[in-house]
């Protein structure tokens, strides 16, 4: 029997870039695109994305991408992966009504060949037979995927937890899972965000409970910040308005765009008399507004937090008004949202976050769950996903506790491959993977060695050495004169660039004519003089650019 082949791209051992590549033969699928938005020390990275290289190398153009779910984190790669290579999108309504509107920006929707996938339905690519099983998250319209091949059944769960209260309607779907563990699976591949959590994820509804009591209490204007794909969240967001006789006032484009999107089709009510900041909500009194913004992670250039700088066009901060974080605080965005948080009290508002009041609950299942998950498939093999490398291992300790063996775990990480026959699971060879830089335009130019120069740049400090230079005598024409920045206070810069000017003047007087007419020789020979100096006078090693005009 031929075996089916699992390849991860993205979204093992990291949270972000979610992408998994499934085999058979020559025919190719992938599940989900997503990006990771960068840690700090990516200075100047704007977007993360899978490395398809492998695919490329080999030939394997996927004969479709099929998505679980609307998180910028299962979809925002596509718009550059797609520049690489064409293949079908498939996605549930809601799902490709985001990405359509992506796609759209980047001037690629006429030539991307989208698919609606409806949940319960099963849709055939090349030897795959699929189906999306409806799964309850953060937001709607999300799936698991049943993938059957000739060789058996595998389970991707997608990001997923058991709400049995939702908001929207759909629900988890026991009997499909059941069904599909009845018929045997032979492999899950399941969601390991909130493994370390014990117990069940609490249901969106308990974030209702904690948003009608701060806007029971609240006199002022009320600000709630939430992710713009939260769909649910702003659906409970708007009832509370209106339940509370207060305009809903859309702001931040993310969130217009979002919200346009799922009322358009269906999966977002929203009150007839909904405001827009640019509209006349300055003519509303106070206590008969809520703004709905981006901005809960204190991104930069979101809306809030301009506003809590004082910076927006046409929104400040009153004392009395209460301003809601309505999401977790992402690891890595502590601090900023910590001086979000001061930057809005100075102002006079009220804050009410995670730590604090009950306006948020994850969209990912705790163990009880992902045990469950486990017990309804019973899967002859298993490996977790989506989750940084310590949630992937306490997730196989969760699967080895419910009964899969040990040895029927695999903990893989990207670029890892995993063969499985039937009876027989084995690991191959790895494939090249790694991590793609979107850098503005530029989509994989800037590599590691230029991360480094940033941080170097960052860390250390720039001098830049200008002088021109007889091109046959070697000559010293003019300069050389040192321009320095970040390493450095104001008041000891003459004294500082002075003494290195002299040492350099005195490094180019020692050096014989062919250094100076050699001018690759000369800059090495301008850094190496200058590394010295600095390092010796101020215990730092900026970086030297030395700029040679020949004449």
């Amino acid at each position: 029997m031929e075996s089916v082949r699992i390849v991860p791209l993205g979204g093992l051992g990291e949270f972000g870039s979610n992408m998994l590549v499934v085999e058979w033969g020559d025919s190719v699928i992938a599940v989900d695109c997503g990006v990771m938005f960068p840690s700090p020390e990516l200075l100047g990275i704007d977007l993360v994305i899978p490395d398809v290289s492998y695919l490329m190398e080999q030939g394997k153009t996927p004969q479709a991408i099929i998505l679980t779910h609307a998180h910028e984190d299962h979809i925002g790669a596509l718009p550059y992966i797609l520049r690489r290579f064409r293949a079908p999108v498939y996605g549930t309504r809601l799902t490709l009504g985001f990405l359509r509107h992506k796609l759209r920006e980047h001037r690629l929707e006429e030539s991307t060949e989208l698919v609606e996938i409806t949940p319960g339905e099963r849709f055939s690519v090349g030897p795959f037979t699929l189906e999306g099983i409806p799964v309850t998250h953060s937001l709607v319209d999300c799936i698991a995927l049943a993938i059957e091949t000739p060789t058996g059944i595998i389970l991707h769960t997608g990001d997923f937890k058991i709400d049995n209260t939702p908001m929207a309607g759909q629900s988890f779907d026991f009997h499909r899972f059941a069904a599909y563990g009845d018929k045997g699976v032979l492999l899950l591949l399941s969601d390991s965000t909130n493994v370390e959590r014990t117990g069940n994820t609490p249901s969106e509804r308990v974030v209702g409970e904690g948003l009608r009591g701060i806007f029971s209490s609240s006199p002022g204007r009320i600000f709630i910040a939430t992710f713009a794909s939260h769909i649910p969240r702003i659906q409970q967001v708007a009832e509370l308005a209106t339940d509370f006789r207060r305009k809903l006032v859309l702001s931040g484009r993310s969130i217009i765009n979002n919200t346009g999107i799922a009322a358009d089709l269906g999966y977002l009510r929203l009150p007839d008399d909904v405001m827009t900041d640019n509209q006349g909500w300055q003519d509303v009194a106070g206590d008969q507004l809520c703004f709905l913004t981006t901005g809960s992670q204190g991104e930069p250039l979101s809306v809030l937090h301009r506003v809590a700088f004082d910076e927006h066009r046409s929104i400040r901060i009153q004392p009395g008004d209460t301003v809601v974080l309505s999401a977790r605080f992402i690891p890595g965005n502590e601090k900023i949202i910590s001086s979000l948080i001061n930057h809005l009290y100075r102002r006079g508002a009220r804050v009410h976050y995670e730590r604090t009041s009950e306006i948020h609950v994850s969209g990912h299942a705790s163990q009880e769950e992902l045990k469950t998950m486990i017990q309804l498939t019973r899967p002859r093999y298993f490996v977790p996903v989506h989750g940084e490398f310590r949630q992937l291992c306490k997730h196989i300790e969760l699967a080895r506790a419910v009964g899969i063996p040990s040895d029927h775990c695999f903990l893989m990480e990207n670029g890892d491959a995993l063969e499985i026959n039937g009876p027989d699971a084995v690991r191959v060879d790895p494939v090249t993977t790694g991590k793609v830089f979107v850098d503005g335009k530029g989509i994989g130019d800037v590599e590691d060695i230029v991360i480094r120069d940033r941080r170097h740049l960052s860390e250390d400090g720039l001098v830049v050495v200008a002088m021109a230079v007889h091109q046959r005598t070697g000559e010293v024409a003019a300069g050389p004169d040192l321009l320095a920045r970040g390493f450095m206070r104001s008041e000891e810069e003459d004294d500082v660039l002075g003494t290195a000017r002299d040492s350099l003047r005195e490094y180019l007087d020692g050096c014989g004519v062919e250094m100076r007419t050699d001018s690759a020789e000369l800059k090495e020979g301008i850094r190496r003089s200058l590394r010295k100096f600095f390092e010796k006078r101020l215990h730092r090693r900026p970086v030297i650019v030395p700029y040679i005009m020949e004449m």
